[in-house]
């Protein structure tokens, strides 16, 4: 937090040859004259001559929207409740006329910046839309209302953009001060219900910064304590060290006043500076005489310490909080505004190269192809996340296991896996039904192939949902990388997403088509070469007369409804009993055996093993905006740079 205490205290010194150089400026704590002379004598101050080079800069800061690009200025926030007295507080630094009406008659934020001009002629122009426009003095009131109209549109409504007065006239003192929207809480016709939400938001954003200075203006006709600029100040500078209060109208209530700006209620850290404003027709060298006169004279003002009073001494109080506001912020606006370059530079040189030439998109595009293809190596074949080491759904080689291991999990517990349910029920019916003129003891091929294809039916629909999801996963990876390796170039992305997503389409399709295919070809006839399957079913028709008799042996009593198979567990038996055929048993278990160990090794077989160049030319529209914006920004932050570096040798830190 800067604290800006009495001036002539503190622990920089402005200019390093100002002390010497200037005469002595009367402390602010001592007694200061006010009369005739004082009331001739121009509104400036002694430090002008040496403060002007500092103000320069921070008003070619903020010419440059160097606020912008986060690095705050020293500003003093001019605030008041509506009516308080605050234009007419600006027109006596100023010595022109601002507009008034019943109201706001401040409706967007008015930056005064005075210079002391020793020139007969004044000069006073607007600053508004990256336009300069020039004004007679007459005629600021009327142009400023219209440059409000332009900004904030007419009527009564507020905006948040600003305005720059520019006043170079003689004897006023080289300040730079932003007068926002006087604090109204009742909307008058024509203005937004939430009026006072709006002006609210507009104080504060420009107040909270550490180092604005905040001079707050009240009337010396309400109890301090109520008044809303107050509250507000307090929001942002509790112990108020960096808040200046002018308190106006003073000739309105003088009996009392004394006592309200000695005790400080309200903490007002920098001190009170009590004004009498100008009154109607009035010059602004009359109004000062009446000022001097009225300080003196009246009962009750003239008890009040004659150094916190009269608009000469608001403004050598300005001056001097202002000149040390400054010179403390500098240094730290010189590094704030160096390493904002220093970033924006590296984020634009991360940037890729603006491309010129179809020879610079063609190499950028197989720049592009390149990368891409060396991501979905890492994540789909060698199994690699450095890329993206926290998203587990790229992580291709270890999701597609998952997908086979669910694969192979539905496939093995699926119903027509489960060998023991109706056992060989399906058989008898099968035999029965392929009886026809044949030798004894040969099972009929025709029964096999039928049970056979029913059971490949049923299944038919496992891998084929499995390669749709295998490829639906292999699409979605591969966008996203092209997107992440393409996202500067906007053409080239939506290129290059339709071209994979229609080369995936179409291996997904031979993919399905293949699968399919694997299906129907099992259906046509059952034949393996597998070794494999001779031995397992072997071993299984070891167990055939065991199981016969089992279920019509004659000597067991009572007869087992269960028979352990190796290889299949508990069968139910009892459903079997019925078949007197002895026959016809031992061929249904020869077929189901057959099946068993054919249907292994089927599935094993399909279980889990087994838009032209040009158009690079073209960025997309968020890449070029970012690409100007972070330009601009160091444009902006060169030159303040540079402004800056001019001054920075004539500071002195003691």
């Amino acid at each position: 937090m800067i604290s800006y205490d009495e001036a002539g205290s503190g622990s920089i010194g402005v200019i390093n040859d100002y002390e010497d150089s200037q005469p002595a400026t009367p402390s602010m704590e001592q007694p200061m004259v006010v009369g005739a002379a004082a009331a001739q004598a121009p509104i400036i101050s002694s430090y002008n001559d040496k403060i002007r080079p500092l103000l320069d800069v921070i008003d070619r800061l903020r010419l440059l929207n160097v606020m912008k690009e986060g690095i705050q200025l020293p500003t003093i926030v001019v605030v008041g409740d509506q009516s308080s007295g605050k234009s007419s507080v600006l027109e006596s630094l100023a010595g022109v006329n601002l507009p008034r009406s019943q109201g706001i008659c401040t409706r967007v934020p008015l930056i005064i910046r005075l210079q002391n001009h020793a020139r007969p002629r004044s000069e006073l122009y607007l600053e508004y839309s990256g336009k300069m426009v020039p004004v007679e003095e007459p005629q600021i009131a009327t142009a400023i209302n219209i440059a409000t109209d332009e900004v904030a549109g007419p009527g009564k409504s507020i905006s948040d953009i600003p305005l720059t007065l520019v006043v170079r006239k003689d004897g006023v003192p080289d300040l730079t001060m932003v007068d926002l929207p006087g604090i109204t809480r009742v909307p008058v016709h024509g203005q937004p219900d939430n009026i006072y939400e709006q002006i609210r938001h507009i104080i504060i954003q420009y107040i909270t910064p550490k180092e604005s200075i905040i001079l707050n203006v009240l009337s010396a006709t309400v109890d301090f304590s109520t008044c809303e600029s107050i509250r507000m100040s307090q929001q942002v500078d509790k112990n108020g060290e960096r808040t200046l209060a002018v308190v106006t109208k003073v000739d309105r209530a003088p009996d009392g006043l004394v006592d309200k700006v000695t005790a400080d209620d309200v903490n007002i850290g920098l001190g009170y500076i009590c004004v009498r404003n100008r009154i109607g027709d009035e010059s602004y060298e009359e109004a000062r005489k009446e000022e001097a006169r009225l300080f003196e004279t009246n009962a009750h003002l003239s008890c009040i310490d004659k150094s916190i009073v009269g608009v000469h001494v608001l403004a050598e109080k300005l001056v001097q909080i202002q000149a040390k506001a400054i010179a403390k912020c500098l240094p730290a606006i010189v590094q704030n505004i160096s390493a904002k370059l220093d970033a924006n530079v590296s984020e634009l040189e991360k940037m890729p190269k603006a491309l010129t030439s179809i020879a610079d998109a063609t190499q950028a595009m197989m720049r592009i192809i390149q990368a891409a293809k060396e991501s979905l190596k890492k994540l789909l074949w060698r199994g690699e996340f450095d890329e993206y080491p926290e998203d587990n759904t790229k992580h291709g080689t270890a999701r597609l296991v998952e997908m086979l291991n669910q694969f192979s999990y539905e496939l093995h517990n699926c119903e027509e896996s489960n060998l023991s349910k109706d056992f060989l029920t399906e058989e008898i019916k099968g035999l029965e039904e392929a009886k026809g003129i044949e030798l004894p003891n040969f099972l009929p091929c025709e029964a096999f192939l039928r049970i056979l294809r029913r059971k490949v039916e049923r299944i038919s629909y496992l891998p084929i949902k499995f390669t749709e999801k295998y490829w639906d996963y292999i699409d979605n990876v591969m966008i996203f990388v092209l997107t992440r390796h393409s996202e500067m170039y906007y053409h080239l992305q939506v290129s290059a997403k339709g071209a994979a997503h229609n080369l995936v389409q179409k291996l997904r399709e031979q993919s399905i088509n293949r699968a399919k295919e694997i299906v129907e070809m099992e259906k046509l006839t059952g034949y393996t070469c597998n070794p494999d399957y001779m031995m397992e079913w072997n071993k299984l028709m070891d167990q055939q007369d065991h199981f016969i008799n089992q279920i019509s042996g004659t000597n067991m009593q009572p007869l087992p409804c269960c028979v352990n198979l190796q290889g299949l567990g508990e069968i139910p038996v009892e459903h079997l009993r019925q078949h007197s055929n002895v026959s016809i048993l031992q061929q249904a278990f020869d077929l189901k055996m057959r099946m068993v160990g054919y249907w292994k090794i089927f599935k094993e077989l399909i279980g889990p093993d087994g838009h032209g160049v040009e158009m690079m030319l073209v960025e997309s529209p968020a890449v070029v905006a970012k690409r100007e914006k972070l330009k601009n920004s160091i444009k902006v932050l060169k030159e303040s740079k540079d402004s800056v570096a001019k001054i920075m040798d004539r500071i002195v830190f003691l």
